[in-house]
């Protein structure tokens, strides 16, 4: 074979052979370029039509994938021929091919504040990565074979870390097609770029996409592609700010389970659902389970499989007899039943009719720092915490107040705030929840901040999760020693709420395999005493792996898109259906 001569990233005249998937690739360039490759990615395998002189023998390729997989064949020439094959089993994906051209794209000189991005250095970091992916409903790869891809050049995996924690907050996965297939138009792609929904730091997608666009210009490359679904706005306005641009090429995929949603018609109203139901309702639907919306903005369903039919709002099922909801809607009966089974609770006074008097006044001094809560009530609303002195009591008696005329005084625990998850009588997941936290950048203030990563958290949780600029946060911030008009030093972190609710942009953090076989078993015990199949038992807990713990309450209708990617959802169908269980495709592609 004749040496190749050196390439200038991007400068082409002639049209590439990708750009027009109808125009046949001339022999001279065939020639040079290996046949029939296909990539195995760990989640499937990428197929490069460019390469296969036959239309057969991609439907072959396509044909023998993997259970759990998701190939794709990018590159197609004349997709609709290919899809025309096997149109029962075979669809063009609903998706843009984007092109970054490498010799028009200028590198970013300026580090993003706060993260690192480097190559993946350990396995365990691909478990990360897989944890992120799973976390925005990708799927997952073999981590045998993503290591072992990670040790060639032809493909390329990036971490972000956040500097400030060392934790891993966003992956990316590129690959190079000259080392791939000695592709004659020198192109490369990326593909599964996800970030963390938990991240503080801002600019993460971006941070890694430019990183890679610089490996692949450094090496010469002419253009760095990508698909990205249609209607993924914010991905499509990110990469046009990069300087993407639309190409004709298409992908097809193979009518499978996990890409159902991408070509079966929907049920009406299932985008209106919050992220809570929505993992629920995509989870019955791999089933084969029937799925009806009833109520989209209350997360109501009718889900039916052979002759059974169960109602439910989000978690919440007609398997959830009134009596146990009732038990963990009143926390004083919920305290009462729980002090009886033996599971620890702090100390506890009932104020009466909302008025604070002697009894109160002597358990303020009693216990010397209080949680003031309603009785009945979620999402954090009414809760203060911290009060030590009796006109902070009065204010938060009042506030309390408003929202139940019931109000519980309760000692102040301190320790992690956890949240384990329940399901038919199993702990399925475990997390810590932490207050919502700014991360200052020497420029801003920290309302600013605050609006920030209020925006983040919300496009996160689909809106589920916001930092409210209320009466609260501005008393933790003074708190703290400032206003809200301060500026915080590069680097400061700041809590700005006192709970770790995710309504209020808390944000959570997996501890499945790190809590103690005690905390397993109260949380049982907490389960089987109200007699409910599915809740959320919260504890504090001054260490993990301890034998102490306090019982805070526990919560009828839990989020289980909050705990992805432990298996929620899938345990949560298994429950309501016994017999479809082990028919998620996902959950296998996960190793759940």
């Amino acid at each position: 074979m004749a040496p190749r001569r050196p390439r200038v990233a991007g400068l082409r005249s002639r049209p590439t052979i990708t750009s027009q998937p109808w125009s046949k690739v001339p022999e001279h360039l065939r020639r040079d370029m290996q046949g029939d490759v296909v990539v195995d990615m760990g989640w499937g395998r990428l197929v490069f039509g460019q390469t296969f002189r036959e239309h057969g023998n991609i439907l072959d390729v396509l044909r023998a994938e993997g259970s759990g997989q998701r190939d794709i064949c990018i590159y197609p020439p004349d997709p609709q021929v290919l899809v025309g094959l096997a149109p029962s089993e075979l669809f063009i994906d609903p998706s843009y091919t984007l092109r970054l051209p490498l010799h028009r794209y200028r590198r970013q000189t300026t580090p993003t504040r706060g993260l690192l991005v480097r190559t993946v250095g350990a396995r365990d970091e691909l478990l990360e990565a897989n944890r992120i992916c799973a976390s925005v409903g990708m799927v997952t790869g073999d981590v045998d074979t993503l290591w072992a891809n990670q040790r060639t050049r032809t493909f390329t995996y990036l971490v972000a870390q956040d500097t400030s924690t060392g934790d891993i907050v966003g992956t990316v996965t590129g690959v190079d097609h000259v080392l791939a297939f000695d592709d004659p138009d020198g192109g490369s792609s990326l593909w599964a770029l996800a970030v963390d929904p938990q991240s503080r730091v801002p600019g993460v997608g971006e941070a890694l996409t430019r990183t890679l666009a610089q490996r692949y210009q450094a090496r010469g490359r002419s253009w760095m592609d990508l698909s990205v679904l249609a209607t993924n706005s914010g991905a499509l306005s990110l990469y046009d700010k990069l300087g993407f641009v639309r190409t004709a090429t298409v992908c097809v995929k193979r009518k499978n389970p996990i890409n159902e949603p991408l070509f079966a018609p929907r049920p009406d109203q299932l985008d209106d659902l919050n992220p809570y139901a929505r993992i629920i309702a995509e989870e019955a639907l791999r089933r084969g389970v029937r799925v009806e919306v009833t109520d989209g903005r209350w997360g109501e369903m009718r889900l039916t499989h052979g002759g059974r039919t169960v109602l439910t709002r989000e978690s919440l099922s007609e398997l959830t007899s009134a009596v146990a909801m009732s038990r963990c809607d009143d926390k004083r009966v919920t305290r009462s039943l729980l002090q009886r089974a033996g599971v620890p609770v702090a100390r506890g006074h009932e104020v009466r009719a909302g008025e604070v008097g002697p009894a109160e006044e002597e358990f303020l001094a009693a216990v010397g720092d209080l949680v003031v809560k309603p009785a009945r009530g979620e999402q954090g609303r009414g809760i203060t915490v911290g009060v030590s002195d009796l006109d902070e009591l009065r204010r938060a008696v009042a506030e309390a107040y408003h929202h139940c005329p019931d109000v519980l005084l309760e000692e102040r625990v301190h320790g992690a705030d956890v949240r384990v998850l329940v399901i038919d009588d199993a702990v399925v997941a475990a997390a810590v929840r932490r207050p919502a936290t700014v991360v200052g950048n020497g420029r801003d203030s920290i309302a600013d901040l605050v609006r920030a990563q209020s925006r983040r958290r919300e496009r996160a949780t689909g809106g589920e999760s916001t930092i409210p600029l209320d009466e609260t946060t501005t008393a933790v911030v003074r708190a703290a020693g400032h206003d809200l008009a301060d500026v915080l030093p590069d680097g400061r972190r700041l809590e700005v709420r006192r709970t770790a609710n995710v309504h209020t942009g808390g944000t959570i953090e997996d501890c499945t395999d790190e809590i103690s076989l005690s905390l397993r078993d109260a949380a049982l015990r907490t389960a089987r005493t109200i007699g409910i199949p599915v809740t959320g038992v919260d504890f504090l807990v001054p260490d993990l792996r301890g034998e102490e713990f306090t019982f805070v309450e526990a919560n009828e209708r839990p989020g289980l898109a909050n705990h992805e990617p432990r298996p929620t959802a899938a345990r949560f169908v298994d429950l309501l259906f016994p017999a479809t269980a082990g028919r998620s495709p996902r959950s296998s592609a996960r190793g759940d």
